[in-house]
């Protein structure tokens, strides 16, 4: 997509700290590795979402999955690339709030790209607790739902507040499940094909009605949502060993991975059963197992579904605290907000506090349009980073960092315009209301902030 910008390399300090390369100190433990930033980006991306996608995906476009997965996939690669520059250039915890503070010098653009950010995040943490609570937990053991989701939280944030490295080091056996889970759907149809089984002529049928682009486009939209979640890694960016080297590799290396596990899950999905089959089952992928005749065991996929929903909400609160951490630091929330622990170097009051909203936002059972409403609000979020890209081409800074196509940032902004086209007109309200909640907020803490500053003045004189 493109090159580092070549300047002279500095110094790397004890716990991997570059304070040319890396854009300064940090109060964080530098402990994230390439590897490990790898299989944090992956696990977020291959969420339980695709294990319920296929069948959604087969309405719109028949037999031919791969075409709108490989869509998608372009698609997120744009504003990954914004990602990728950004980044490295500004390695800080915080992500895009940072990057719109930067770019736009307002304020209150910043604070509800954050805003919207942490809107996201927690509100899917706590949809993601409330599922494991459900269906998958309820395989195994009869549980209440809200009273399991909010327990399953704290144990989320006891893991996190240990340490980013502890919390990735689990994220990399979880990963293992959920991939190991869409490579036995693999497998399993590849027998099936060995067998004289499955049509692999299915794999390029559309419905009989549809125009392919049409379909095709339309079908991206909803494959978008599966490759989402590679945008919390910037939060971690603060604890990541020479990130201007490593970001790059590890975002666009996990993408790629992603999008051809998903496409190959989508051909064997079509060669295993037809697309009327597909679309009619809430479980596509167990249906395909099951239609392959290999005789895998089907309480296996509650199992690992269980696992990526469990993974999904480490990642996703990892991402929450580090968000309000970066934005404390910034003077955009509260100071106390930023506080760390001396030992661990993990920012406990901001796990602390997202972990209290997300276990209040469980009480309410049925988050179903919260849920919605997290994609037209990281869609925001995407289209001022691909912006922020364009405005601060003109910022130099003294460390090497990955520099992407002019024109890919443009078209990452284009392609978050189209996908924002078509959300239903109840989400927009939702989130315009969420919005003006933040809004409120900012100018609330910005009064607050002002009255601390004149009684220091008073207490001064």
């Amino acid at each position: 997509m493109s090159t580092p910008a070549p300047t002279d390399a500095a110094p790397v300090g004890p716990d991997g700290d570059s304070g040319g390369r890396s854009g300064g100190g940090t109060a964080l433990k530098r402990a994230i590795t390439g590897p490990l930033l790898y299989l944090f980006i992956l696990g977020d991306v291959l969420g339980a979402g695709i294990y319920a996608l296929m069948g959604t995906l087969s309405a719109e476009v028949g037999g031919a999955l791969w075409a709108p997965l490989l869509l998608a996939l372009l698609l997120a690669l744009l504003t990954a690339g914004s990602y990728a520059e950004l980044v490295t250039k500004y390695p800080k915890a915080g992500g895009a709030a940072i990057f719109a503070e930067r770019a736009y010098k307002a304020p209150l653009v910043s604070f509800l790209v954050g805003f919207s950010m942490l809107a996201a995040g927690v509100t899917s943490a706590a949809g993601l607790s409330l599922a494991f609570a459900g269906d998958y937990l309820g395989t195994f053991v009869d549980l209440p739902a809200v009273p399991t989701a909010i327990a399953f939280l704290a144990l989320v944030a006891c893991l996190n507040a240990r340490g980013i490295s502890e919390s990735l080091k689990g994220n990399v056996l979880m990963t293992v499940i959920e991939v190991s889970g869409l490579v036995v759907v693999i497998a399993v149809v590849a027998i099936m094909l060995g067998g004289g089984r499955g049509d692999v002529g299915r794999v390029g049928e559309f419905p009989v009605d549809a125009n392919p682009a049409i379909a095709t486009l339309g079908a991206a939209i909803i494959a978008y949502y599966s490759f989402v979640g590679f945008e919390t890694s910037a939060n971690v960016a603060e604890e990541v060993r020479d990130p201007s080297r490593v970001y790059p590799r590890a975002l666009f290396a996990s993408l790629a991975t992603a999008g051809v596990v998903y496409v190959l899950v989508g051909l064997a999905s079509s060669i295993a059963l037809p697309a009327e089959e597909l679309s009619d089952s809430t479980g596509p992928l167990l249906a395909v197992v099951s239609a392959s005749g290999v005789g895998v065991p089907e309480w296996i996929f509650s199992l690992i579904a269980l696992v990526a929903v469990a993974n999904g909400a480490l990642l996703t609160m990892i991402m929450a605290s580090r968000v309000t951490y970066g934005m404390a630091d910034q003077g955009l929330l509260p100071r106390p907000l930023a506080a760390v622990l001396p030992r661990r170097r993990t920012p406990w009051a901001a796990i602390l506090v997202t972990t209290a909203v997300a276990m209040v936002l469980t009480t309410v059972g049925d988050i179903s349009v919260l849920a919605e409403t997290v994609v037209l609000l990281l869609l925001f979020v995407f289209i001022s980073t691909n912006v922020a890209v364009l405005v601060l081409r003109r910022d130099r800074v003294e460390h090497s960092h990955f520099r992407v196509w002019t024109a890919v940032p443009v078209l990452g902004t284009a392609s978050c315009v189209l996908l924002l086209t078509q959300q239903s007109g109840r989400v927009w309200l939702f989130g315009a209301v969420l919005l003006a909640v933040g809004t409120v907020l900012f100018f609330v803490a910005r009064a607050g902030s002002r009255r601390g500053s004149r009684a220091a003045a008073d207490a001064a004189e």
